[in-house]
């Protein structure tokens, strides 16, 4: 028998309530989500352990609140975002490095480099670790990086 039919003999239902997610839980939902789960879940899992609490009129207007903020802050940073790619794609970056015979680079140029480049070039900081080099450079040439700014 399913709890549904188990439920409806004793003559009970499965109760279901909103909740606001706190944290991020497997299988359920990310921060900041509302969703709907049974009432013996929220209140003996979620509730304790501070995952989430009542969707109740007070916490879905906090609720709104922060999504609004969160709204506001992620357009500010997209167009933050937007600004940085368009000086980015104005022109190339130069890179300087040794050679030998063959057009050969002693050595390869790394993701470091490129950071370094951008500063001084382009006046912006960037993570060398968000930046990736599609070839090893190794040898003289015009090459293609993309730089993983953490928005599509």
């Amino acid at each position: 028998m399913t709890a549904n039919k188990i439920a409806g003999l004793l003559g009970t239902k499965t109760i279901i309530m909103q909740v606001i997610l706190i944290k991020d839980v497997d299988n359920l939902g990310g921060k900041d989500e509302l969703v709907t789960v049974k009432n013996g879940y929220a209140r003996n899992f979620l509730f304790p352990t501070k995952h989430a609490v009542e969707a109740n009129p007070s916490n879905l207007k906090q609720y709104e609140e922060r999504l609004k903020v969160k709204a506001k802050k992620e357009a500010a940073m997209l167009a933050e975002i937007t600004k940085v790619v368009s000086v980015l794609t104005s022109g190339p970056v130069k890179l300087t490095a040794k050679v030998g015979a063959n057009n050969k680079i002693f050595g390869s140029i790394t993701s470091l480099q490129v950071t370094k480049a951008i500063r001084e070039q382009k006046g912006y900081e960037t993570d060398r670790r968000r930046i990736s080099v599609a070839d090893d450079i190794k040898e003289l040439g015009a090459y293609k990086a993309t730089i993983d700014f953490g928005f599509e």
